[in-house]
This record gives C-alpha cells, structure tokens and sequence, in this order.
C-alpha cells in the first residue's frame, strides 16, 4: 500500500474532482454541463497551445467561438470538421505555411470536449457517468497492476507505463465498463463489451499521445493547476481520445 500513501496528493485530488463531477452529472443541466465542460475545455486549451509552442493570440478567439457556438448549435461535434475547413481556406489563401500549427490545438483537445458534449447531448448523463466508469477504470487498473506486476515497458513515449498495466488496466475497464453499460440498462450486453473495450483501448493511447507530446515540449506536466495530477491535459488525456471512440462506436452500433 505504500505506493497509495506516497501519492496521497493524487488521490484527494481524484476524489475531489469525482465529487464535484458527480454533483454536477446529478444535477444534469444542459447549461451547467457546458459550462462545467468549458472550464476544462479553455485551461486545456491554453495548456495545449503552450506545449504545442503557438505564440499566436488568435487561436483564444477561435476557441472562444467554438465552445460559444457549441452551446447553440445542435450537433457541437461538426465543429472541428468546420475549422479544418477554415484552417484549410485560410492556408491555401495566403500561403503562410506557419499556420499549419494552429489546427493540432483544434484536433487536440478541442475535439475531445466536443465530443464529450456531443456524447452528453446525444445520450444523456449515464453515458457520461459510463464513460467515467470506462476511463477511471482503465487509469486506476493500469497504475494498480503496473505498480504490482509490472516489468515490461510499453512504449519508450513513456517510460513509467509497462505493457502489463496497460493490459491490465484495458481488462479491468472492459469488465466495469461491460457490467455498468449492461446493468445500467443503456447497451445490450455484446454493445456493452465492444464499447467498453475500444473506448478503454482508446483512452491509453490518449494517455499517450499527452506524454508524446509534453516530451517533444520538454515538460513534465501540461500545467499545475491540479495537485498531484498536473495540468487539464495530464487528468484528462484519456477522455479527450476515449469520448471520441465511445461516441464513434455508439453511433457505429446503435
């Protein structure tokens, strides 16, 4: 149990956030979830466009828009193929070719919350609650069974994560997350099983990519803003792929 106490930080910071998440999942508000999803959306967003090396001040604006615009139009997720569009015009238009940057904040993490709103308005909150379930489970299973067993290493994009947690971790969500899409009565159980396993697979390499990207920024962490988790980025690196493959699948078999 020792490798608990020595990230006690950590885990007040876990169940804190779980608390306030919860809270705001019950309440169940269009509006508030918005507003609560968007308070992760702009630090993460600013996060990004500092690992990223993006001086610019007019990707705030853009993703000012987005997230305002979200709120209104009916299907949030059509957004990021909008900017693309815009990016694309833009870029062929005046030929400056530093502008290429400035998509990658869009297609992460932009594209993760608005998918998780796109999940949220879609579905509804048990979805959201089901793809905490899936997500947590896979972090909190990885970290348990590569602290326990783990020897092997996973990828050298992160050194500290070995193969036997991630395996780990995929297993210990895919059986949450087949128990509580099932007996939540929100998937058949097949459905259940699928989801789980992809959104769960999805959500390690969301993990991933953050750390791929803070090493190519020489960083340790995306920010500080969370004791013992670091920045939006580190806590929800694994929602912003993992929301994506669960709404793709749900749409897929549903």
């Amino acid at each position: 149990m020792k490798f608990i106490t020595d990230n006690a930080e950590r885990w007040v910071t876990a169940v804190a956030l779980l608390a306030v998440t919860t809270i705001v999942g019950l309440i169940d508000n269009d509006f508030l979830m918005w507003l609560y999803l968007g308070f992760f959306y702009f630090i993460g967003f600013d996060e990004a466009i500092k690992l990223f090396g993006i001086k610019r001040k007019s990707p705030y604006l853009y993703a000012t828009i987005i997230w305002i615009t979200a709120y209104l139009y009916p299907n949030p997720d059509d957004l990021f193929f909008i900017m693309a569009i815009f990016f694309g015009a833009k870029l062929a238009y005046t030929q400056q070719h530093i502008k290429k940057k400035l998509l990658i904040p869009f297609l992460y993490p932009v594209s993760g919350f608005l998918f998780m709103l796109m999940l949220y308005r879609d579905f509804g909150i048990n979805w959201m609650f089901w793809l905490l379930i899936v997500v947590a489970t896979t972090d909190v299973g990885a970290f348990f069974v590569g602290k326990s067993i783990g020897k092997t290493q996973f990828s050298p994009t992160s050194p500290n994560k070995t193969l036997e947690g991630v395996i780990g971790g995929v297993a210990f969500a895919t059986v949450a997350g087949t128990i509580a899409g099932y007996f939540m009565d929100l998937v058949p159980f097949f459905i259940a099983f699928i989801v789980s396993l992809l959104t769960a697979i999805t959500s390690i390499f969301g993990d991933l990519f953050e750390s791929y990207i803070k090493r190519e920024a020489g960083v340790k962490d995306s920010g500080d803003i969370f004791p013992g988790h670091g920045g939006v980025l580190d806590r929800l690196d694994g929602y912003l792929f993992g929301s994506i493959m669960m709404m793709i699948s749900l749409r897929a078999f549903l």
